[in-house]
């Protein structure tokens, strides 16, 4: 059974405890590694001048302590292979889904890969 490694869960270790829960119980089920949990403002302009955010610090829901999004990717990483992001978020989803209502604490779970206009596969984040 697959498991986060120390940069996984150092990453992790910085969001809202919802998102280390289904992401904990995800890796269970599918292999995969969480690139990134809170940004602070340097790696937020940097990934915002890299093309891989559309916002601004402090703007991102990486930004928040705790942070309300993480950014996880099938391991090993091929960037191409989007079919394995996909399958990750199935995965994902029936894990947000076990979780009972009355302990999401009013939260939904969101996926970059449903955007239209920046898809962002590695992108999940909680939102009211």
């Amino acid at each position: 059974m697959p498991s986060f490694g120390a940069r996984s869960e150092l990453a992790l270790s910085s969001a809202h405890p919802l998102l280390v829960r289904v992401m904990r119980e995800a890796v269970r089920e599918y292999d995969c590694t969480v690139l990134v949990g809170h940004r602070g403002k340097a790696e937020q302009d940097a990934a915002f001048a890299d093309g891989k955010s559309k916002l601004r610090w402090p703007k991102s829901k990486h930004n928040l302590t705790p942070s309300l999004a993480v950014d996880v990717v099938p391991y090993p990483i091929d960037w191409r292979d989007l079919d394995r992001f996909r399958a990750l978020a199935v995965v994902v989803r029936r894990c947000w889904n076990a979780i009972p209502a009355a302990e999401r604490d009013g939260y939904d779970l969101a996926w970059g890969g449903d955007w239209i206009s920046f898809r962002d596969y590695p992108h999940w984040e909680l939102r009211r």
